[in-house]
């Protein structure tokens, strides 16, 4: 076997306490190359193997690869982005889908799901955050409270909301611009990723973006928020840290493709770059300049986008405010 042979099957480790309580599970490089995750649960896994930290209440699950084959590779994905279309029922596909249709009822046996990740350029943590209680079509969801409490705790000042509306325009373009694209591009469920699916199962799940891929201090961000979940749902004797005095939430309005592998943005962007209507963000390899329509900030962009995927995204501030 080599080193990015695709493992044969997930490793979790889980902790039932004898105590009633809820349900979390922990999962980190669901992108291979966000690692950040993985030492954190590692480090909470070696905590609780030398008596630094006892599981009183409920059940944990911590998950440090989620995506073994991207992981082997040191990459963001094996044959796909797993947290795309994530769902079960197509064992026959590619390697992430079979790990999807293992991932996915895990997910659904739980209440809460903290899902760790980085990111590729620079910029500080901040946490994704789902919608507000609604009946829906799109996302339906009736736990905003708890998640909201959830994110407030878990140290990111930065907040982001709106990624399936964003991913619901980004979809809506490629079928109108390029019916052509491989069909799961063209697919409404195509943002659904750990967080969305866990939503749907009626639990509710926060992204944590702990930092850029190298930065050191990434796992610690990780792994305070690993604890701080513990505390808060009262599974563990943890100190509870408050939340921040103030925090600032930006709703995503789009998300734009790279179309072409000569697409390139104009400058080292990173994550809440504030930009104005009308500049350029980035140039497709014919020469047409890819402008901001309003004022807004860019999200996660990413120069190394591979063509048909997320190159970066747009968002403006929002007036939500968090329930903590």
């Amino acid at each position: 076997m080599n080193d990015t042979t695709p493992a044969a099957y997930l490793h979790a480790h889980q902790f039932a306490a004898l105590a009633p309580g809820p349900r979390l599970i922990v999962t980190g490089a669901v992108h291979g190359n966000e690692t950040c995750g993985t030492q954190a649960i590692r480090r909470t896994l070696d905590d609780i193997q030398n008596g630094r930290l006892e599981i009183e209440r409920g059940l944990l699950t911590l998950l440090p690869v989620t995506n073994p084959y991207a992981y082997a590779k040191k990459a963001r994905q094996g044959d796909r982005n797993l947290n795309r279309n994530l769902r079960p029922g197509n064992s026959a596909g590619d390697y992430e889908d079979r790990v999807a249709d293992v991932l996915c009822p895990w997910l659904a046996a739980h209440d809460v799901l903290l899902d760790l990740h980085s990111f590729h350029t620079g910029g500080q943590p901040f946490a994704m955050l789902g919608p507000r209680n609604n009946a829906g079509q799109l996302e339906p969801f009736s736990h905003e409270g708890e998640e909201e409490r959830l994110v407030a705790h878990l140290g990111a000042r930065c907040v982001v909301e709106g990624w399936m509306q964003a991913y619901q325009r980004g979809v809506e373009r490629r079928r109108r611009l390029r019916p052509d694209a491989p069909v799961e591009l063209l697919d409404a469920a195509y943002g659904v990723g750990t967080a969305e699916y866990m939503r749907s199962r009626g639990g509710y799940g926060v992204t944590l973006e702990c930092g850029q891929h190298d930065d050191p201090q990434a796992p610690e961000v990780a792994y305070h928020a690993i604890r701080q979940t513990l505390a808060l749902l009262g599974m563990a004797r943890i100190p509870l840290q408050p939340p921040a005095a103030q925090f600032t939430v930006y709703h995503l309005e789009d998300v734009v493709d790279m179309d072409h592998s000569g697409d390139t943005l104009l400058r080292p962007w990173a994550s809440f770059d504030p930009v104005a209507k009308g500049e350029p963000i980035g140039r497709r390899h014919d020469g047409t300049l890819v402008c901001a329509e309003r004022d807004g900030y860019v999200v996660f962009p990413n120069p190394h986008a591979l063509p048909g995927n997320e190159w970066f995204y747009f968002a403006v501030r929002s007036s939500r405010t968090l329930d903590v």
